[in-house]
């Protein structure tokens, strides 16, 4: 029989995590009366995650995991845990424990009410004040571009109905937000409170290159406002530079020539060179993500699913 619950769990080099991950989530899926089933997907640990995970699927029945050829990347792992997922409702959870696995319950009273997409957003954040303001930040702007009303893009901890999963795995990029890209399809979303806590075991797998490139991602996967704005900027830095030029003709003719402004002229022309290069920029990410589209390449490889009902 399929399980009406499947809790899908990315990791990657979370060794001290899971011992206390599992004594904290077991009680809480036992105590909603429902079948259920949790998917560990191993996004090439180097550590010996792997090892506890097969362990914990020989010990527990509602226990599978699938071992990944190498490491794709969290949103990649949890699109490989989507497509072997088989419950009705699928809940999203991050390995570290920063979001505490009794919020569960919440989200799955949420979509018995006929939610088929329950968002949360972290209250009282327990991250460093730069990552707090920069989340802040990029939850506003991308807000604003992407129009997907998201709260908190950071947190993974959401609950999907099967319906919209089944979306999902129809989709076939190459790269991708999940949560933005369950909104979008989403009929009846809601988003719930959720608390937050410091990470007390292991560190965080996302530094600020690895930010910088998921917030990317997020902005070119569901908006073309950048590449608009770059043609709005092409025009007005056009139109001024053409104020510019006959504001100099007139004055070299009314006043002759002269050797003044020729910095500001080179202060101009370096701003100018910056511009086209951020503009280069963006376009170029957008390139890049149509080559990365047509390439066809596999979006993540399973070495092995560990099953008990194939064994």
């Amino acid at each position: 029989m399929k399980p009406e619950i499947s809790v899908i769990i990315p990791v990657y080099n979370e060794e001290e995590s899971i011992g206390p991950l599992c004594a904290e989530l077991y009680p809480v899926l036992k105590s909603l009366g429902r079948s259920f089933e949790i998917i560990f997907v191993n996004d090439g640990s180097r550590d010996k995650s792997f090892a506890m995970l097969y362990d914990l699927h020989k010990e527990r029945p509602e226990v599978r995991v699938v071992d990944l050829n190498g490491n794709f990347g969290q949103h990649m792992a949890i699109m490989a845990g989507f497509e072997q997922s088989r419950g009705g409702k699928i809940i999203t959870l991050d390995a570290d424990l920063q979001n505490p696995p009794s919020a569960i319950p919440g989200i799955i009273a949420k979509m018995d009410e006929g939610h088929d997409v329950v968002g949360t957003y972290r209250i009282d954040r327990q991250d460093p004040i730069f990552r707090k303001v920069a989340s802040r930040m990029v939850n506003r702007l991308t807000n604003r571009m992407a129009r997907l009303d998201i709260r908190d893009y950071g947190c993974m901890l959401r609950g999907y109905d099967r319906r919209i999963i089944d979306i999902i795995n129809a989709s076939c990029e190459t790269t991708t937000f999940i949560p933005a890209l369950g909104r979008k399809f989403a009929a009846n979303p809601v988003e719930i409170p959720v608390t937050h806590r410091e990470r007390e075991r292991g560190v965080s797998k996302y530094g600020i290159a690895q930010l910088i490139r998921l917030n990317f991602d997020l902005m070119t996967s569901f908006t073309l406002v950048p590449l608009q704005l770059v043609t709005v900027s092409g025009m007005a830095i056009s139109l001024l530079s053409l104020l510019l030029v006959c504001y100099i003709m007139l004055r070299r003719i009314i006043m002759g020539p002269e050797v003044e402004g020729v910095f500001t002229l080179m202060g101009i022309q370096f701003l100018l060179t910056g511009i086209t290069l951020m503009s280069l920029g963006i376009t170029g990410e957008y390139v890049g993500r149509i080559y990365r589209e047509v390439s066809r390449r596999p979006r993540f490889v399973v070495k092995k699913v560990y099953d008990r009902e194939d064994e």
